[in-house]
């Protein structure tokens, strides 16, 4: 009996110990996440340039940009020095520039190299970014994104948009008149609204459609990853215009 007690103790004890690691790795990482608000005219233009990791961009009947930005390291990364993963998270800057009462610039700016190479000139470090941007639902978009995530509903104002790496998602208006012309390098080119899609080399497509005049256009590029086009349902329309009042 007494051997059996003591075996219990040991095999609790490796137990805990085995477990150290793993509640370890679930601890939060460091993060920033910062919120601003910026008046901004119906109609106008915004320009979001240098974004990657997820970017999600929802239309409102606010005449403002609310832009919510989150800045976070890796589980794994340092996390006995917080503060040392901290002011890696203040490298990456997000910066705005209002070009005019009606264009405003978005960019995200990286630290350089500490030994520059010649077709990576900056690094994120590790950062990882998530955005969140709210917009006058008319507003025409013109976005660079690296590599990630670019979603956006209910914008019913031009769009552009040009993605390195991941997936473009676009959710809109299921009444809407759309100008589509969508490219896929090396991916696939979804949609649940009428146009003609072609395949490119093998690995690539193309989607197009023309709308009749005034349609609302979609310019989109993909370098690697896909490319989505999904109607709002009528009801998620309803719930999004009732939460925005």
């Amino acid at each position: 009996m007494k051997n059996f007690l003591v075996l219990t103790l040991l095999l609790g004890l490796l137990g805990l110990a085995s477990s150290l690691p793993a509640d370890e790795a679930l601890k939060p990482p460091v993060q920033i996440t910062s919120t601003e608000h910026l008046d901004f005219p119906p109609g106008g233009l915004i320009h979001v340039n240098g974004s990657y990791g997820d970017l999600y961009i929802e239309g409102w009947d606010q005449p403002q940009v609310e832009m919510s930005v989150t800045k976070f390291m890796p589980f794994n990364y340092e996390p006995g020095h917080p503060q040392r993963s901290a002011q890696h998270l203040e490298q990456v800057g997000v910066e705005t520039l209002r070009r005019s009462p009606s264009e405003l610039d978005i960019s995200i700016n990286l630290p350089r190299r500490s030994v520059p190479l010649p077709l990576a000139r900056k690094t994120t470090g590790g950062v990882r970014l998530e955005c969140h941007l709210r917009v006058p639902r008319n507003s025409r978009l013109v976005i660079r994104h690296d590599a990630g995530m670019v979603s956006v509903a209910d914008i019913t104002g031009d769009i552009q948009a040009r993605c390195q790496r991941g997936d473009i998602i676009l959710w809109l208006p299921s009444a809407g008149r759309y100008d589509i012309d969508a490219k896929n390098k090396l991916g696939k080119v979804s949609s649940d609204f009428p146009g003609t899609s072609k395949r490119r080399f093998l690995v690539g497509q193309k989607f197009a459609s023309a709308g009749s005049a005034p349609a609302q256009r979609l310019f989109l590029r993909m370098g690697f990853g896909g490319i989505t086009l999904k109607p709002i349902l009528p009801e998620s329309e309803a719930t999004s215009e009732a939460g925005a009042q």
